[in-house]
């Protein structure tokens, strides 16, 4: 088997010495080419470089969740086909890993690598589900260029703490889970449009869904960990369906304190819920439209402002290896 390696080498919890060993575990089984990135979307142009070659059969991203989202917008550059494009794997070396966690990989990169090695044994493989979110034909962004995303995305508040949190980290604070804590707050305390969203959401065939202050899309269940503890936006969004959505139309003092004890204690069959919630399951195709510019994140990436953006469902997009 031919096989890239992509590392990250600024990922958060892996040491040098930690990715030579996991470079020699898996270039014993496979014949490897290790390339660590050296800028942002090295990855992505990785990825692309990979897909286009037709010389490589599998992709292993050793990183954290924007390596991963990198390496698959890189795969998927001239679209989705698993039959014919190389399998993904993934090797989790940041701070939260969600797709290597949903996938039910260890969360340790060593321990990891040893269940990607078993995988490729005994071909053991999935197909999932991907979103796509897209610039909206006849708005101002219908010219930003489209991007896949593999758990979730956000527009508004949950967007907003991602691009805190990089703020926080380009200062040179560590990516911790307090540290989403502490952005969630200010973000809370900040937040401009926190009792009269500026969102609608709009699908075929349905009544608009409008103000909406919070919009979460989910490709898989959970959304999130926090430490160890699991985090169910969506407890139905699944690889094997399209796009979940959870909005929120206030997020007044009581409001932000009952979902956020409801998010805290969420499980596989129970998330969410109330008046201000509305919860959609296995959607293919939808826009969300903003009154004012709102932060945009995919995959924990802070992507700038947007005022309207298209998301896609696709079902068997993308070989990973399990």
């Amino acid at each position: 088997m031919r096989a890239l390696l992509v590392v990250n080498p600024a990922a958060t919890t892996t040491s040098a010495r930690t990715r030579d060993v996991l470079i020699h575990a898996l270039a014993s089984e496979m014949k490897l080419e290790a390339v660590s990135t050296e800028y942002r979307g090295h990855a992505r142009d990785l990825g692309r470089q990979a897909a286009e070659s037709g010389e490589v059969d599998l992709v292993v991203a050793l990183g954290g969740d924007g390596t991963v989202n990198e390496v698959v917008n890189g795969l998927l550059h001239d679209g989705p086909d698993p039959d014919r494009l190389p399998g993904l794997a993934v090797v989790p070396g940041g701070s939260t890993n969600v797709f290597a966690r949903a996938l039910g990989l260890p969360n340790d990169a060593v321990e990891a690598t040893g269940a990607l090695l078993d995988a490729l044994r005994e071909r053991r493989t999935r197909t999932v589900s991907l979103g796509l979110a897209s610039g909206t034909p006849g708005t101002p962004d219908e010219e930003v260029p489209s991007r896949w995303f593999t758990f979730c995305a956000g527009l508004g508040f949950d967007a907003g703490v991602v691009g805190r949190v990089e703020q926080q980290r380009e200062r040179g604070k560590r990516s911790t889970h307090a540290l989403y804590l502490r952005q969630v707050l200010r973000q809370f305390l900040e937040e401009p449009n926190r009792r009269h969203g500026t969102i609608t959401l709009e699908r075929p065939g349905a009544d608009p869904v409008e103000d909406l202050v919070l919009s979460i899309i989910c490709n898989t269940s959970p959304w999130t960990y926090l430490g160890n503890r699991p985090v169910y936006a969506s407890p139905e969004a699944s690889f094997d369906t399209a796009l979940d959505v959870l909005g929120l139309s206030r997020l007044s003092t009581p409001a932000v304190a009952r979902y956020a004890t409801q998010l805290l204690t969420s499980t596989p069959e129970r998330g969410p819920r109330g008046k201000h919630a509305t919860t959609l399951h296995d959607l293919t195709r939808f826009t969300l439209h903003s009154k004012a510019p709102l932060p945009l994140q995919m995959d924990g990436d802070h992507l700038g402002l947007r005022t309207s953006v298209t998301f896609t469902g696709v079902r068997r997009a993308l070989r990973v290896i399990v």
